[in-house]
């Protein structure tokens, strides 16, 4: 499938915002569509509305920086849009689809995972979401369900985005799920923008479609966002309620690969952490530092 296109996107954000929003006004004409016509917003971009629509129908080429910015504070597009914009605008308009290298997560993501032990819970992710390392408590705290030693396998490596959507253990654990499933969605759309030609990430955006309907939904709705911190708020099944806090950690030569670690937000949560940490410190020791790692 092909991931997105600039007229889609263009769409999209377009219906969302209302002549009211920027100051035109309509004067009680019948409009028949939700948000700006496309010679509205070429009028504000200062495009003609000849060059927009081909743009929106995908058939003007590329576009320059300057349009893409004047059309993007048009659509007042926040940072992440405008970067999935330019994204969008500045590929071939027929992406060929190639398969992809296996991910190798960078060696010093992995002496970071290495140096925060079993304090707090932490997982490498790729850049389609599969886990490429984790902490035993990281593991102990989202997927305990699952073989531990998995993300060492290409081939078997636990897919987030798979296990948000389709995977009933997964989704009963996140209290909060409806939001960060929103969220996944937007980051998955901006992972989509800046890797055009990745086939297996096409392929899992088009499995996650045809397989719930809930992603399909978000999916259309083309929101877009970066992720780099928020909550989670967990019913676990073996500690109870765990609410946190996530940040990501990026290194700047390895940016699709992000470190992703968890603090409590209150004490029932510490001591939450504490007890898996204390649960799993005895594998730790026993399998002698032998974490998987690729």
């Amino acid at each position: 499938m092909e991931l997105e296109s600039l007229g889609a996107f263009l769409k999209t954000r377009r219906d969302r915002i209302t002549p009211a929003a920027i100051g035109l006004h309509t004067y009680g004409a019948t409009r028949r569509v939700p948000g700006l016509r496309r010679e509205e917003l070429a009028q504000l971009a200062g495009v003609s509305a000849g060059y927009y629509t081909r743009l929106e129908q995908d058939q003007a080429g590329t576009a320059s920086e300057q349009v893409i910015d004047a059309i993007a504070r048009v659509l007042r597009l926040d940072q992440a849009e405008t970067v999935h914009l330019h994204n969008l605008a500045g590929r071939s308009s027929t992406p060929r689809l190639v398969a992809p290298e296996v991910e190798q997560a960078n060696p010093r993501v992995l002496a970071l995972l290495d140096a925060l032990g079993e304090t707090m819970p932490a997982v490498v992710l790729g850049r389609r979401g599969d886990v490429l390392a984790w902490n035993r408590t990281g593991h102990a705290l989202f997927a305990e369900h699952l073989d531990f030693d998995a993300p060492a396998d290409p081939d078997r490596r636990p897919s987030i985005p798979r296990q948000f959507f389709l995977d009933p253990l997964t989704r009963d654990l996140h209290r909060n799920w409806a939001e960060l499933a929103r969220i996944h969605v937007a980051y998955l759309r901006l992972t989509a923008g800046r890797h055009s030609t990745d086939a297996r990430l096409a392929e899992l955006i088009g499995e996650l479609a045809m397989r719930s309907g809930e992603f399909a939904n978000l999916w259309a709705e083309g929101e877009v966002a970066d992720c780099t911190v928020g909550r989670m708020r967990l019913h676990h099944p073996t500690v109870g309620g765990v609410d946190v806090d996530y940040q990501v950690w990026l290194q700047p030569d390895s940016p699709d690969h992000r470190l992703e670690v968890y603090t409590p937000r209150d004490a029932s949560s510490a001591d939450a952490l504490r007890l898996l940490a204390t649960g799993v410190a005895p594998a730790e020791a026993s399998a002698s530092g032998a974490v998987s790692r690729r």
